[in-house]
């Protein structure tokens, strides 16, 4: 055998280093290593990357700036499990950065990570990979990727993995991904109960408290209700409220069980089992006021059902609602008062609520808190809802006042409340006029100035119901309230405008407020609203009916119609029809006017002398001198603010009443009169008030002695009809009609008066219209039902009603009366059946 040669060992590759530690102070260079192929020098680069980011938010934006993520990313799937661990490492702690994550989304890390988060991994990668998802779902974006990237079921079996911190990053991950709807329902598919129930027994109080907000947002579904009733989580919950040592869970558990209360099946099994009033005597005893605050809020909620109405009444929720009031906590009343106001929808409870429960939230209504005022008159206004009971122990307990004062409180929820308690107290007549003594209708003012739509409805509301008594309108139309109201008219709100109608019809029921209201434009409004298809209903159509029925007036110049139940009093005046558009001007305002040749202005006012006011603001030296002899034509000139010839006629008077005094006597008393009266008194601004009207106060005189005591109504139409021919002129011949002179006639008196405006007696020569006119007049204060109706031309007529005589042989036959024209110019007294041609004739004519 040959002799073994010894083989030298080969030298290595030239290209090769030798094991080389490199050590490094700069981030750069670190973040150059990532691109390294050496995995030794890949893990310790991630491991030093993340002990430099974790040293706070500053040096995560550094590696940020350096393009450290984009390097990483590639390493979250590398083939080495270290190098993976510690880039997923780096990744967690880097991504509480808010542009961090911004960066992130743009890389679509969400895959990678679900990815890491299997059964076989370590378990560093799964928390920092959880951690990593925890911080990027707080975006929507991030939730959407998730759920459909399928990172549900991966998450929530790491819920029962044995390290904490996986247990808490995946709990938090899957809170955040729940707030949205989809993903409740998948979780609640995927059997998330059971492990969370598991983690409230954690040791950790942090993973309680998620395990129980998370509870508490998916608890919302009734499926999950359901199910956490069938897995005994109801009494685990009520086991963490029995524990005073987790009293720090307590307002969390309370909120799951608040959820779980909405539900019919799950409140019944809570009941069955005792919970419920294990429940509600635990919180009898709690001092805790967010407890009691969580507690009564959840009732809250609860009550919105009537069959969990019914199931808190059996339970006596009423006696734990009732303490809850008694606390110091003013946001422990704020819910209590708002869980009344739910239950109060049963009526045991309320009535059980009321017993109780008013006095002690009528003292509430003096409370500084405005929360606390607004929820305390909510609740009074829902018990004091269609219950007699609550109604008269609101008025016991003194709440009228402070319900009043209510009304000046600067939420608006707390206004609405207080005047819906209010009108449901004026169901009562005695509630009523006590409320009306302490000013509601000035208090009320305020609210309807309001704009917000829910006080407008309820102020208007109001309005209608205490505006049925004439002396609160006169307080409302006083205290500046009609304007506000007649705005809302305006209101696009249906029910605003539908009740501001209401009110307008109500408080139109007396002249002088229906005037105003005419006066600030409600007419005009109203007329308006009821040529609309949409914005036109009943209240509209009512309004407009009965403003016009207390304002005559301007119903016959609008409509040119009065029928028989309007009966014509003091104070009514025909300006004739007056043009679409035009402004109807007051009496007052037409007293003002220059004398013109246009139509005059007839007025009545039969109300005898003595009755009459002279404006109190007038000297009372000129009062004096219009009750002397021949002191008419003073007052005429005083009232109808001719001042040119006033001081003429007082000085005539005074000439008259001075005999025994000197000239100059005489003429210092006058212009010291008159100086007076110039300095003590505004007559522009005086109280306008038309004289009386003798000569037709004869005429319904003479009438009522004439005409009354005839047997029938025709024969009374008929004389009455001739009555008043013979005081406008007589009878006129049809073919000389022209040559009745009436116009002539007019102008004469409207020249001796000095003014437009003539009383109706004054006409001697009347046409159609005079005598029409003065038909209606004294037939309404004698009782013959008739209408006026105004024509063209001049015409105007009077209708009646008349049952006329029984044909011989159907005697006892009930007939309909007949409508009939009375002729008041051709053949006074002579009925002209309506619809006939001569009907026509006579119209037209």
């Amino acid at each position: 055998m040959g002799k073994k040669v010894k083989k030298e060992a080969e030298p290595p590759p030239k290209d090769v280093f030798d094991p080389l530690l490199i050590e490094s102070k700069t981030p750069e260079t670190v973040v150059l290593m990532l691109s390294s192929p050496e995995t030794e020098v890949l893990t310790k680069a991630c491991d030093a990357l993340y002990k430099f980011a974790s040293k706070g938010d500053e040096n995560k934006v550094t590696l940020l700036g350096l393009g450290a993520l984009e390097h990483l990313y590639k390493l979250i799937s590398h083939e080495d499990p270290i190098v993976r661990r510690n880039a997923i490492m780096v990744f967690g702690i880097m991504a509480s950065n808010h542009n961090v994550k911004k960066l992130l989304r743009e890389l679509d890390v969400t895959n990678p990570l679900i990815s890491q988060l299997a059964p076989e991994e370590d378990v560093v990668i799964h928390e920092f990979a959880t951690l990593c998802l925890a911080h990027m779902a707080v975006e929507c974006t991030t939730k959407v990727k998730i759920f459909e990237q399928g990172g549900l079921e991966p998450l929530i079996r790491l819920l029962g993995s044995p390290d904490p911190d996986v247990q808490k990053n995946s709990l938090e991950c899957i809170y955040l991904l729940v707030q949205d709807f989809q993903n409740r329902a998948a979780v609640s598919e995927l059997n998330v109960i059971p492990p969370l129930l598991e983690l409230l027994e954690s040791e950790y109080p942090v993973i309680q408290l998620l395990a129980l907000q998370t509870l508490e947002v998916i608890s919302k579904d009734r499926e999950t209700r359901i199910i956490l009733g069938e897995k005994n989580g109801l009494d685990c919950l009520l086991k963490i409220l029995e524990t005073n040592e987790l009293s720090d869970l307590h307002i969390k558990t309370l909120a799951v069980l608040g959820n779980c209360l909405e539900d019919v099946h799950t409140l019944q099994l809570i009941q069955q089992t005792g919970g419920l009033k294990k429940l509600l005597s635990l919180l009898g005893v709690s001092t805790v006021p967010d407890i009691q605050k969580n507690a009564a809020k959840a009732i809250t909620k609860a009550a919105c059902d009537s069959e969990i109405r019914k199931i808190l009444n059996e339970e006596e929720v009423e006696k734990c609602l009732l303490n809850l009031l008694k606390t110091g906590n003013d946001e422990v009343k704020v819910a209590a008062s708002r869980a009344i106001s739910a239950m109060c929808k049963n009526v045991e409870s309320k009535c059980a609520l009321g017993l109780q429960g008013i006095p002690q939230l009528v003292q509430l209504l003096s409370s500084d808190n405005e929360e606390v005022k607004e929820a305390a008159v909510t609740a009074l206004a829902s018990l004091t809802e269609a219950s007699h009971s609550n109604a008269s122990a609101v008025a016991e307990a003194e709440g009228i006042e402070p319900l009043v004062n209510t009304l000046s409180a600067q939420r608006d929820g707390t206004i609405a409340n207080a005047v819906t308690a209010l009108t449901n107290l004026a169901l009562q007549e005695s509630s009523r006029v006590s409320i009306q003594s302490h000013g509601i209708m000035s208090a009320l003012v305020e609210p309807l100035h309001s704009t917000n739509s829910q006080v407008q409805s309820k102020a208007a509301f109001a309005v209608a119901v205490f505006g049925c008594d004439a002396v609160a309108r006169t307080e409302l139309r006083n205290a500046g309230g009609l304007g506000p109201l007649v705005e809302l008219l305006h209101s696009k709100n249906e029910e605003v405008r539908r009740n501001a109608c209401w009110a307008v019809t109500v408080c139109a029921s007396d002249e002088p407020t229906a005037v105003e209201l005419c006066r600030l434009g409600a007419l005009d409004i109203l007329e308006e609203i009821n040529l609309s298809i949409k914005r036109k209903n009943k209240f509209s159509e009512a309004a407009l009916e009965k403003l016009l029925d207390n304002n005559l007036s301007q119903k016959y110049s609008r409509l040119g119609y009065l029928s028989s139940s309007n009966i014509i009093t003091n104070g009514f005046y025909d300006c004739g029809q007056i043009k679409p558009g035009a402004k109807f001007l007051s009496l007052e305002e037409l007293s003002m006017q220059e004398l013109t040749d246009r139509r005059a202005i007839i007025f009545i006012n039969a109300k005898p002398q003595e009755e009459e006011k002279i404006s109190p603001t007038f000297h009372p030296s000129l009062i004096n001198l219009c009750k002397c002899p021949g002191g008419e034509l003073l007052y005429l000139y005083l009232n109808f603010r001719d001042y040119s010839i006033l001081n003429k006629c007082i000085f005539f008077f005074h000439v008259r009443k001075g005999k025994g005094k000197t000239e100059e006597e005489k003429a210092k008393e006058v212009t010291d009169i008159a100086s007076k009266d110039q300095e003590e008194i505004n007559l522009e601004n005086t109280l306008w008030l038309p004289p009386s009207d003798i000569i037709l106060m004869d005429y319904i005189n003479d009438a009522s002695k004439t005409i009354l005591p005839l047997t029938t109504t025709r024969e009374q139409v008929v004389a009455l009809a001739q009555f008043v021919a013979d005081r406008m002129g007589g009878s006129i011949e049809r073919d000389k009609l022209h040559d009745f002179s009436w116009e002539l006639h007019i102008s004469e008196i409207e020249f001796e008066l000095k003014c437009n405006i003539v009383p109706i007696g004054k006409i001697k020569k009347g046409t159609f219209y005079h005598r029409a006119l003065l038909f209606k007049v004294i037939a309404d204060r004698i009782g013959i039902g008739c209408s006026l109706v105004r024509g063209k031309y001049n015409r105007a007529w009077n209708e009646v009603k008349l049952v006329d005589d029984f044909p011989k042989g159907i005697a006892g036959l009930l007939l309909p009366p007949q409508e009939y024209i009375v002729d008041l110019m051709f053949e006074p007294g002579f009925l002209i059946k309506q619809g006939s041609a001569k009907a026509d004739q006579y119209k037209r004519i």
